[in-house]
C-alpha cells in the first residue's frame, strides 16, 4: 500500500501541483513545519547554554520535529484508509510533500530571465532557489547554480520524499519532510546553529543517502533517452567525482548531471560572504554554462522524473499482485 501511495502521489502532484490559492488560504506543510521549527528554536536554542547542552536540546528538538508530524500523519492515514477509496485521500495529502512542478518552474524561470532580462534578471531569479551570493555570479555562474539546484533538489524534493512515502507511508513522508526542512533552517555551521543544528544536519545526511544514489542512477538512465546527453560520461563522472563533494549526498546527482551535460559543476562558491571550497563535479567539462544548458538539464530532469514514476508504478504493481 505504501508503494501505491508513492506512485499515486507522484501522479497527482505532477498533474495539479499545489495551487497558489491553497497556499494563500491554508499554507503548506513545509510552512507549518517551519513554524514548529521556529518555535522550538526560540524556546530551546539559548546562547547562554553550553555547546553540549545546546547539542542535546537540538536532538530533543529534532525528535519532536520528526515525531509530531509523523504521529499526526499516521493518525490521519489510518482514518482515511478506513473509508472507501481512502488511499486517494491519503495520496492527495502525500502529494503536498513532493515538488515536481514547482522545482521545474523555478529553474525554468532562471533560463527565461537570462534570455529575457540578461544577467540582472538571471541573478534575481536564481536567488530564489540557491543560498549563494547572486551578485558574485556571472551568466555561467547563474546557469551552473540553477543546474546544481535542479540536480540536488530533484533528490531532496522529489526522490527522497517518494522513497520514504514508499517505505513508511504518509508518516514516513512527513517525517522525512520535517527532517529535511529542519536541516535547511537550522542545520548550518554558524555560531547560532553549529551545536543546536548538529543533529538535524547529521540526520538529514542519513535519510538522504538512499535517494541521492537513486537520483544519480535515474539521471544516468535519463541521459540514454535525451538527445544530446551523454550517459557514459554521466556514469564516469558519477563514479569519479560524487564522493569528492563536501556533502555525502549532493555530489551524486550533481556529478551525474555534470557528466550528462558535459559541464563542470560545483567547485568554489560563496555563501553569505563566506567562500566555500568544494570539489568540481564533472572534471574536464566546460564551465561556461548558459541558459540553453539549463533547458537541457530540465529535459534530463523530466526524463528522470518519468522514470521514477514508472519505477514506483512497477514496484506498486509487483507488490499488489504478487
Amino acid at each position: 500500500m505504501s508503494a501505491l501511495l508513492a506512485f499515486l502521489s507522484l501522479l497527482m502532484e505532477l498533474a495539479v501541483g499545489y495551487p497558489d490559492r491553497i497556499v494563500r488560504a491554508i499554507g503548506h506543510p513545509v510552512i507549518w513545519i517551519g513554524q514548529l521549527i521556529s518555535l522550538l528554536d526560540r524556546g530551546l536554542n539559548r546562547p547562554a547554554l553550553s555547546d553540549t547542552a545546546r547539542r542535546i536540546l537540538g536532538g530533543v528538538a529534532l525528535a519532536l520535529l520528526v515525531g509530531i508530524p509523523a504521529a499526526i500523519a499516521c493518525a490521519v492515514e489510518a482514518l482515511l484508509l478506513a473509508l472507501p477509496l481512502g488511499i486517494v485521500g491519503v495520496a492527495i495529502l502525500a502529494s503536498t510533500l513532493i515538488a515536481q512542478r514547482s522545482l521545474a518552474s523555478h529553474v525554468k524561470a532562471v533560463a527565461d530571465a537570462l534570455d529575457r532580462d540578461g544577467l540582472p534578471g538571471g541573478r534575481a531569479a536564481v536567488s530564489k532557489i540557491v543560498g549563494r551570493d547572486p551578485e558574485r555570479l556571472d551568466e555561467a555562474g547563474v546557469s551552473r547554480a540553477a543546474i546544481e539546484s535542479l540536480a540536488e533538489n530533484f533528490s531532496d524534493g522529489i526522490v527522497a520524499p517518494s522513497f520514504w512515502l514508499g517505505v513508511g507511508g504518509l508518516a514516513g513522508g512527513a517525517a522525512y519532510k520535517a527532517a529535511n526542512t529542519a536541516d535547511s533552517m537550522i542545520g548550518h555551521r554558524t555560531p547560532r546553529y553549529q551545536a543546536f543544528g548538529w543533529a538535524a544536519a547529521r540526520f538529514d545526511d542519513l535519510v538522504n543517502l538512499p535517494a541521492s544514489r537513486l537520483t544519480a542512477l535515474l539521471i544516468v538512465a535519463a541521459a540514454l533517452l535525451v538527445p544530446g546527453a551523454d550517459a557514459a560520461a554521466a556514469w564516469r563522472a558519477l563514479r569519479r567525482d560524487a564522493k569528492k563533494h563536501r556533502s555525502p549526498n549532493a555530489g551524486w546527482p550533481e556529478a551525474a548531471m555534470a557528466g550528462a551535460l558535459g559541464l563542470a559543476l560545483a567547485g568554489p562558491r560563496v555563501y553569505g560572504g563566506v567562500a566555500v571550497q568544494d570539489a568540481v563535479m564533472g572534471e574536464g567539462g566546460r564551465r561556461e554554462a548558459k541558459a540553453d544548458d539549463i533547458r537541457q538539464a530540465l529535459r534530463l530532469y523530466w526524463a528522470a522524473d518519468l522514470l521514477l514514476i514508472a519505477l514506483a508504478g512497477a514496484l506498486a504493481a509487483m507488490l499488489l499482485f504478487r
